[in-house]
């Protein structure tokens, strides 16, 4: 299944939210864990990814993504993609 959230990365400029989309299997009935990322605000997941283009804004979308891999997601708080 695929599945979109919201996570929170630490930039120069502060913590910023960025919507993740993943691929994930259903553990429970509530509950996924996510099998791979597969765009950060819509974008292939890259080191030296940034919101608004601006150096400040700048963070390690690789890093984020392999964080992510894993993580264990409640499907009330997840957009389903797709199933």
């Amino acid at each position: 299944m695929r599945i979109e959230y919201t996570a929170s990365v630490f930039t120069a400029a502060g913590w910023r939210s960025v919507a993740i989309t993943a691929d994930a299997e259903r553990v429970s009935d509530g509950m996924a864990r996510v099998v791979a990322v597969t765009a950060i605000d819509g974008e292939d997941p890259r080191p030296g990814m940034s919101r608004t283009g601006a150096r400040r804004q700048q963070y390690n979308g690789a890093a984020i993504a392999a964080r992510e891999v894993g993580a264990r997601k409640r499907l009330s708080a997840c957009n389903l993609l797709e199933n």
